[in-house]
């Protein structure tokens, strides 16, 4: 995406890097000089790419479904006193149905709330480390989720092929950027979310076939998927852009119920479910 070494002295920590779109926001990221910490579920099945991209990528280890990892991701971040130039929130499911052990529908409490945690656990470390950003993957979906039920989101996936609660877990990944984004005005802390395109990544591994199938005919490469979060991640045109969204490296209008009021009672919410 930009010229080699342009990043160096930059560190990133991305969620979900063992494949996929995250797996190739990582590459390009240690390709142009910058040191990346790839926080994962599976240390095995990031092996490989920890082998590919050499001394300037380590694992963290994240299960975004379990609090308590995510405290625990987190503590481990700070203890090697690194600083943290960008977040990227990359990490996510989508066509799986269950629980997570925290508590929260699998697609929501894994795509949001254990994101929600991770952030603010990191944000003084961003806040020192400025200019800092952070990137939340969202999706297109968004705009057919018509807003969050607060007490839908604390049970088990109701739909057959959870499209319909991947889409509420990527509004509210939306809403979460954009409140972040007016909470952190004046810090040097600036945020963003995006849709990364439809890409036939492990996104959509468990969408019941023959979905995933058909889907995947129409879809992007993960290379093509990584620009527009590199884009909101090192692109100096939009280092002093906040709280917005975008899709293909440009900025787009987000769902009109993507409101400020919307965006406050998540952060309340968020904030209750994750008190130590």
């Amino acid at each position: 995406m930009s010229q080699r070494n342009d990043l160096e002295g930059k560190t990133f920590l991305v969620t979900g890097a063992s494949s996929g779109i995250g797996r190739a926001t990582a590459g390009d990221l240690v390709r142009r000089g910058g040191k990346v910490f790839i926080a994962t579920r599976n240390a095995e099945k990031t092996r490989p790419v920890l082998d590919e991209l050499g001394d300037n990528a380590a694992h963290l280890q994240l299960d975004l479904g379990d609090l308590d990892s995510v405290r625990q991701c987190a503590k481990e971040f700070l203890a090697l006193d690194q600083p943290l130039h960008a977040l990227i929130n990359n990490a996510g499911l989508a066509g799986q149905r269950g629980f997570t052990q925290s508590g929260f529908e699998l697609a929501f409490g894994t795509n949001h709330v254990g994101h929600f945690l991770l952030t603010n656990l990191l944000l003084d470390k961003l806040k020192a480390s400025a200019p800092a950003r952070i990137v939340i993957v969202s999706s297109v979906a968004h705009y057919s989720s018509t807003g969050i039920d607060y007490d839908v989101v604390r049970r088990p996936t109701k739909s057959f092929t959870a499209l319909r609660e991947y889409a509420v877990s990527k509004f509210a990944n939306v809403l979460h950027a954009q409140e972040l984004g007016r909470r952190l005005d004046g810090t040097g802390v600036t945020t963003y979310s995006l849709h990364p395109g439809a890409i036939a990544s492990n996104v959509w591994r468990r969408v019941p076939w023959p979905f995933e199938s058909v889907m995947k005919i129409f879809m992007k490469s993960n290379e093509e998927g990584a620009q527009t979060s590199l884009y909101c991640a090192t692109s100096p045109d939009v280092a002093n852009e906040s709280g917005k969204y975008y899709e293909e490296c440009a900025e787009k209008a987000p769902s009109s119920k993507a409101t400020p009021e919307r965006g406050a009672e998540l952060w309340e919410k968020s904030e209750e479910w994750t008190a130590s």
